[in-house]
């Protein structure tokens, strides 16, 4: 599942090319959402190797029911480029009031390093506000930097930091009010 060294420069070209990219709201069971799902699966299989027991891993990606991650409750959404999945992530309700949680933002590892996961980010951010949601959740596994960074410098907060080997769960989780939530959210919770 490696990008060959001369996979890597026909994806950015065909980035800076204008290729057609759009986003769309699929279903959890769509084709064009496989790649998204066998790549996680990779991907977390490789970094957690030894951490974290595989079949827990696998459990992971059907623990939820795929409504969840339809409107009016959540969404999957895809970034295609030229009809191919090449990044996305998905979304559904959190056990807070009018919060959601961010799952699965991925890109193909052929599209790395072009600003994907921020527009994924975006993207997730604007469908759920639509979808009146005011506060996203979101967490990651110690052995993702590129996520923790992204989350980061996107505005997220960090509140909870562990790695693998303390006497509590791992991961790190953040938070964000969404345009205009945090301010009304936060005078409504204080209001006597």
């Amino acid at each position: 599942m490696s990008v060959s060294a001369s996979e890597a420069p026909a994806a950015r070209e065909a980035a800076r090319s204008g290729a057609s990219e759009v986003f769309v709201g699929v279903s959890v069971v769509d084709p064009r959402a496989r790649p998204l799902f066998e790549e996680l699966a990779y991907e977390y299989g490789s970094r957690y190797a030894g951490l974290v027991d595989p079949e827990a891993l696998r459990e992971e990606f059907v623990r939820y029911p795929p409504e969840h991650f339809e409107p009016p409750l959540g969404a999957l959404v895809l970034l295609l480029r030229e009809g191919i999945a090449i990044a996305g992530g998905a979304f559904m309700p959190h056990a807070d009031a009018g919060t959601t949680e961010f799952k699965r933002i991925w890109v193909a590892r052929a599209h790395r390093g072009q600003g994907l996961s921020r527009r994924v980010l975006v993207e997730l951010e604007r469908r759920a506000l639509g979808l009146g949601y005011t506060r996203v959740y979101l967490s990651t596994g110690p052995r993702q930097p590129e996520a923790i960074g992204l989350y980061r410098s996107s505005g997220y907060r960090l509140f909870y930091a562990h790695d693998f080997g303390e006497d509590v769960e791992p991961g790190y989780r953040f938070d964000k009010w969404l345009a205009g939530g945090g301010d009304a959210a936060l005078a409504e919770a204080t209001a006597g």
